[in-house]
């Protein structure tokens, strides 16, 4: 990192803490105590603090990472400066945490884009500062940073994971996963990620002596069409089918094997990969949930997904390709047909955004799930696009993993997406200067209105005296 560069990402980084401090102050004063599934985790943390282990709440689905780690921090802290009773492990400290989190985040964003695109000598110091505020203040992350939900934890070790794995540390990459895993158990597909990149680009050295050796140029320069993706299936198959190339991988791999045999392992002792209330976190093939995550990517990335230039790009790819669009058509109004599903808790809880997008688009009619079957098309076209700069085995790596995390979920919830969209963020070429300002100018203008809502926009239920916020 150049000095000014140095200097610039440490203001960046101060200014943003600094601003995430004031914000915490705001909610703090008027949230004092814990509220949605607060409920459940700062109870659950306080037990920690007073050494209480063996207690659980059976109403947490998720293992007790973010506890052990609070106490790990608090506990050392109250001793330092002398604090007792309900101070130490206040709602207000135990918050706390997920703004240092938050701050770790900030720095994973930037090495993380530093490593990534480090081959492109195009891109600024600068750049990447924007692009690390950017993701940063990404809404359906940042407002978590404010409550005690597992959400900064899950991505920041999730994150160093694959910041570790990028730098051939597979050991500790493996080791920080775990850590992920204890966060949040779906995880464990980031884990199969950061094992996926190695073999990716095993694959695609073997592919690209495969071509030098066929003398096939033509092959490598038309990425995409239907018989080179049969040959790539072909070349994947018997690779893998290779004693000596298994053996090879495995030995690179290693690490993450025992992670994922460890994961199977408590799934088969656990009956299941929840831990307490099953009945609200049953597995399905709710395939739908893949074209609500591209939706939810074209929004947030609208600067790069959604300009004139790839709409046009889309059209005339379409005209090129009817019949292949056609049968992507029809395969996607199938998925629809068979596999949408709306959660009780979507339909019931009118505190959360999806609510809101379930009833005022969805709900509206029963055929508009199937209208919206241009635009989901029309995201994941773009959303490709974007990732062309990859090589063809990360891309079946990704959508392996963004298949494994997204689909099973029954309920539609956006905090399910942060991981999966951060990591395409990550891995798409740096847009324009004007694009990246304006990304970030209207993660700003998100953030305001929705932490406004959060605060000052309450509501109670006829039922209940208490005071209801809206949030993600």
């Amino acid at each position: 990192m150049e000095r000014a560069e140095a200097y610039g990402f440490s203001a960046a980084m101060s200014g943003a803490f600094l601003l995430s401090c004031l914000l915490f102050a705001a909610i703090n004063r008027r949230q004092r105590g814990p509220y949605m599934d607060e409920a459940f985790h700062v109870p659950q943390a306080q037990a920690y603090c007073h050494g209480r282990f063996l207690e659980w709440d059976p109403m947490i689905t998720t293992l007790p990472g973010l506890y052990l780690v609070s106490v790990g921090a608090v506990k050392p802290t109250a001793w330092l400066f002398g604090w007792t009773g309900s101070v130490m492990c206040s709602p207000g400290m135990l918050r706390f945490i997920n703004l240092l989190f938050s701050a770790g985040n900030f720095y994973l964003l930037y090495l993380l884009l530093f490593k990534i695109h480090q081959k492109n000598k195009a891109v600024s110091g600068f750049q990447r500062i924007l692009s690390t505020l950017t993701l940063a203040m990404f809404p359906t992350l940042y407002f978590f940073t404010f409550l005690y939900y597992t959400d900064p934890g899950s991505v920041f070790f999730t994150l160093f994971a694959y910041l570790m794995c990028l730098y051939g540390n597979h050991k500790t990459s493996a080791l920080l996963g775990f850590c992920g895993f204890m966060f949040r158990q779906t995880n464990i597909v980031w884990t199969v990620f950061c094992a996926g990149n190695v073999v990716a680009e095993k694959l695609n050295e073997a592919w690209k002596t495969e071509l030098q050796k066929k003398k096939d140029e033509k092959l490598s320069s038309r990425k995409g069409s239907f018989s080179d993706l049969i040959r790539i299936l072909q070349f994947l198959t018997e690779y893998l089918l290779s004693p000596k190339n298994l053996i090879t991988l495995t030995a690179l791999t290693w690490p993450y094997i025992i992670l994922v045999t460890v994961f199977f392992g408590f799934v088969f002792i656990n009956g299941g990969i929840v831990v307490g209330d099953r009945s609200s976190h049953e597995a399905c093939l709710h395939f739908p949930q893949l074209f609500y995550f591209l939706s939810f990517t074209v929004f947030f990335s609208f600067p790069h997904l959604l300009t004139p230039t790839k709409i046009r790009k889309f059209l005339l790819s379409l005209q090129k390709h009817p019949v292949q669009y056609s049968l992507v058509a029809v395969i996607s109004l199938f998925l629809i047909w068979k596999f949408t599903y709306a959660h009780k808790y979507l339909l019931a809880d009118n505190r959360h955004y999806a609510f809101y997008v379930w009833r005022k688009i969805f709900q509206r009619h029963e055929l508009v799930k199937y209208v919206l079957v241009p635009v989901y098309m029309f995201a994941g076209w773009s959303f490709v696009d974007t990732l062309k700069s990859k090589s063809v085995f990360w891309i079946l790596m990704y959508f392996v993993c963004l298949l494994a995390v997204t689909v099973p979920q029954k309920l539609l919830e956006f905090r399910y997406f942060i991981l999966p969209f951060l990591i395409y963020r990550l891995n798409i070429p740096f847009p324009s200067l004007y694009r990246q300002l304006l990304e970030l100018a209207f993660y700003i203008v998100v953030n305001a209105v929705t932490f406004y809502l959060f605060l000052n926009k309450t509501f109670q239920w006829p039922n209940s005296d208490e005071i209801q916020r809206f949030m993600w």
